[in-house]
């Protein structure tokens, strides 16, 4: 079968029958079984994107003549809600592209099965944290297929131009850019407040650079509204009154293409990924763009993620489940698809791509890399903590009631389990 374009899937994707399990009268052999994969823009390029999968597609055909792969491509707008609404119904997809956290989230409402069976001969082939990470009450729900790493990227143009010659690797450095750069029209960070844009490549970031985290070790109640909170909060709001933000941080997307970083009116990002570097360099020219290792704060922190498969409640035929799941977290696919989409093996036997000094860098800023934050109510406590964040670079709350008030509405979903 062929990949589905994103409109078509997006249009159908609530509306299919499940198309997991086995027809009664084909179980046990002989007949074809069905399995359905949703898969996201992991490939930003749409039409690389629908090539890849569809070879994918075409190639574990060619193996298993008695499986009928579907990979149909979702939008990462609504997916959470998409995902949600397919599990409930029983209408969707037998393995989806998930996050951790998102794995977590399903795991514990009863939406996935565990995923051991598809992996248990190679285990050992995966990075250990790759895996650690969405086990849950020693089973594995997910199977990596990638990992992602995101560094800081500079305008060293920019910089250059206010008379800063080297690229800012330290809170300091950065607020101490922020004037400079300023009254030359250019703010000296990207930062993306809107409550569409994940806070694991906006906040999340800073609030680890200062020393916090979202959640309580134990996940019994959140530590954003501590000192170190309020520390990666006033980092911004500093910075916002140097005009050293976006004039519309409070509200802009992180799309880099037609932003501030491509069009030279912010200097730098610290939470970028090579497709996005290679669109900074064609707009700015590649000998402009400089790519460093990661912020530092308190401490030296990115985000960096492996993308897992994970196995719905929906699917009745898990053994076919099983060795799509394989087929493509295989050396062969995960080489792959590294190559097309700039993520990283979430393999050991597999290398890392390599080419030019951005990949490098990437690579080495895996070592500083965290997963998230991996608890059931992580996307809703992201949600209830980005409104706030928000209303506090819009200059409607003080930084103190925005952090209070996210945590006293955080605090009500964990008693309420979400």
């Amino acid at each position: 079968m062929r990949v589905r374009s994103v409109a078509v899937a997006a249009a159908a994707a609530l509306t299919v029958a499940a198309c997991g399990g086995a027809d009664d009268d084909t179980a046990g052999g002989g007949g074809s079984s069905e399995i359905t994969v949703w898969m996201y823009p992991v490939i930003p390029d749409q039409d690389a994107s629908i090539a890849f999968w569809d070879q994918v597609e075409a190639d574990f055909e060619a193996e298993h003549d008695d499986i009928d792969l579907t990979i149909e491509q979702q939008p990462w707008e609504g997916r959470d809600e998409k995902i949600a609404t397919a599990i409930a119904s029983g209408q969707g997809p037998d393995l989806v592209l998930l996050t951790p956290d998102q794995t977590l989230q399903y795991q514990v409402s009863g939406g996935l099965k565990p995923l051991d069976g598809a992996i248990e001969d190679e285990r050992d082939a995966f990075l250990p944290s790759a895996l650690d990470v969405v086990t849950f009450d020693d089973e594995l729900y997910g199977v990596p297929i990638y990992h992602t790493s995101t560094t800081t990227a500079y305008n060293m143009a920019a910089f250059e131009a206010a008379g800063i010659t080297e690229p800012p690797a330290t809170w300091e450095d950065v607020l101490a850019a922020a004037p400079a750069l300023a009254a030359n029209g250019v703010s000296v960070l990207d930062y993306s407040g809107s409550p569409e844009t994940t806070l694991n490549l906006t906040f999340y970031p800073l609030l680890w650079q200062a020393g916090g985290t979202i959640f309580t070790e134990d996940g019994s109640d959140v530590a954003f509204d501590g000192p170190e909170g309020m520390a990666a909060l006033q980092f911004l709001l500093d910075l916002q009154e140097a005009g050293g933000l976006p004039a519309d941080a409070a509200t802009k997307t992180n799309l880099v293409d037609g932003g501030p970083l491509t069009t030279g009116t912010t200097a730098m990002t610290y939470a970028i990924t090579l497709p996005d570097i290679e669109i900074m360099r064609t707009a700015l020219g590649a000998d402009n763009v400089v790519v460093g290792a990661p912020l530092t704060g308190e401490e030296q922190v990115s985000f960096g993620i492996p993308g897992v498969l994970a196995l719905t409640s929906i699917n009745e035929d898990e053994e076919a489940a099983y060795e799509v799941a394989s087929f493509i977290a295989s050396p062969e696919v995960n080489a792959g698809l590294n190559a097309e989409a700039g993520t990283f093996p979430a393999r050991t036997d597999v290398e890392a791509p390599t080419g030019d000094e951005a990949l490098a860098t990437l690579a080495d800023a895996l070592q500083y890399a965290r997963p998230g934050e991996v608890q059931p109510t992580s996307r809703q406590v992201m949600a209830v903590l980005s409104a706030q964040l928000q209303a506090a670079l819009q200059g409607s709350k003080s930084p103190e009631d925005a952090l209070a008030d996210a945590a006293a509405e955080a605090r009500d979903l964990i008693a309420r389990g979400g």
